[in-house]
């Protein structure tokens, strides 16, 4: 079945629907192909035919999720003051507690490693052709865009996926978007200095 066909279209809809509700209810983990195809409400052959696991759908069906943060990130002025996060940073960070069971699910242990890579990688690109286009910074001139973009991505990933699975300190979302911006003002201030 072709991918721009209607029928597989709706059906990949459907799929990733089942897999987003069953995440909100289970580990992903336990999700089973099965399980799936039951809450699809179509066999489990139709579900292979499409993907070969839950971690591939479940990565799929957050692709819209991974772009907004993507987008978002990719929008802080990363010049701004320190004493303030920028409003995309706030605004991810929103996104992420409107959305923080399964962002706990997908970055927790029981995780997905698909999407915690996915996440990376994508952050890394919208941040990459942002500093391409010279927008960064230029403390940061003797450290290639690339890396420079993995570095911040790996950053904010890992402080994500600290505050949505040890939300036992309850942290603010506007209090987690300052910390991870302060982090990472002192970061650069500390490269100007030296």
């Amino acid at each position: 079945m072709h991918s721009d066909d209607p029928r597989a279209q709706r059906t990949r809809a459907r799929l990733k629907a089942a897999v987003l509700e069953l995440a909100a209810q289970q580990e992903l983990a336990t999700i089973t192909m099965s399980a799936l195809a039951r809450r699809a409400e179509v066999n489990r052959a139709t579900v292979y035919l499409h993907y070969p696991d839950v971690d591939s759908l479940v990565t799929d069906a957050l692709e819209d999720a991974v772009a907004t943060v993507a987008r978002a990130a990719a929008l802080c002025p990363l010049d701004a003051p320190r004493d303030r996060a920028p409003l995309p940073l706030e605004e991810l960070f929103e996104h992420v507690a409107a959305n923080a069971t399964t962002y706990a699910r997908m970055l927790g242990p029981q995780g997905s490693a698909r999407f915690a890579a996915r996440l990376r990688e994508r952050l890394t690109a919208e941040l990459a052709q942002r500093f391409a286009g010279g927008r960064r910074p230029a403390v940061w001139d003797d450290v290639p865009v690339e890396m420079h973009a993995a570095y911040l991505a790996g950053a904010l990933v890992g402080v994500v996926a600290h505050w949505v699975t040890a939300r036992r300190e309850h942290v603010p979302t506007e209090e987690a978007a300052l910390a991870f911006w302060q982090l990472f003002r002192s970061g650069s201030r500390s490269t100007t200095t030296d």
